[in-house]
């Protein structure tokens, strides 16, 4: 018998642990690849599950009705919600601000299932930086859509870089990023009652969609949280 296909394709060091792009079969569906990242040896996120993220842009497109937007993503990952952005000919430009150099090079190195498309599209920028102290300074450049999609949830962050983004102090400041009639949102893992808060605090509308999957690869369903918020 075949043993299922496993590959390592990166495995270094970063700021925040031991960082792992790795390819492979999927036990529970015979040919079918995926790519997956860890970080210190725990799951991060996957080439197979991507609704949510995909969601983030989506959604963040049906509720602002302009042209030429000015598109902010926060976290590169894999790169769904930025593609699921550049997807649409509404956004004139899309830049992602990433933490890790390492995953940037991924892209670069068309090591991702999406390199080839996204190298490709002249509106895309990609920049190392922290997209937390960003929003926490004051703007250079304001954004239709502010994106974030970096930690596990606002409860749960990867480190400490995230700050007080959270806070009604942090969103405060990351509201000033935001052109007018423009639209934040933010990807979870689960429910935060007090981010929500903050949020309705804050902003004038505040939206909260749960995007639930069947994962055959625990065999149950699963729901992720995205967060959205205008004047």
């Amino acid at each position: 018998m075949k043993p299922p296909f496993f590959e390592i394709l990166a495995y270094e060091p970063t700021d925040l642990g031991m960082l792992c792009l790795r390819r492979r079969e999927l036990l529970c569906e015979p040919g079918t690849i995926v790519t997956e990242v860890t970080l210190n040896h725990e799951f991060l996120m996957s080439s197979y599950l991507t609704a949510s993220e995909k969601a983030l842009s989506e959604i963040a497109l049906q509720m602002h009705s302009g042209a030429q937007l000015q598109v902010l993503v926060g976290g590169l990952g894999l790169g769904y919600t930025a593609w699921s952005a550049l997807e649409s000919d509404r956004v004139s430009r899309c830049e992602v601000i990433e933490f890790l150099p390492q995953v940037i090079n991924w892209l670069k190195q068309g090591l991702v299932p999406l390199s080839d498309k996204l190298n490709a599209d002249n509106r895309l920028k990609v920049t190392q930086g922290d997209i937390y102290q960003q929003l926490a300074t004051p703007p250079e450049q304001k954004h239709d859509l502010i994106l974030i999609d970096v930690d596990h949830s606002p409860d749960e962050n990867l480190d400490d870089a995230s700050g007080n983004f959270y806070t009604t102090d942090g969103l405060q400041r990351a509201k000033l990023h935001l052109e007018e009639d423009g639209l934040l949102g933010v990807w979870s893992y689960a429910e935060s009652s007090q981010f929500v808060d903050a949020l309705h605090e804050l902003f004038r509308e505040v939206r909260i969609e749960p995007v639930t999957i069947f994962n055959n690869l625990i065999n149950e369903q699963q729901t992720d949280w995205l967060f959205f918020a205008r004047d």
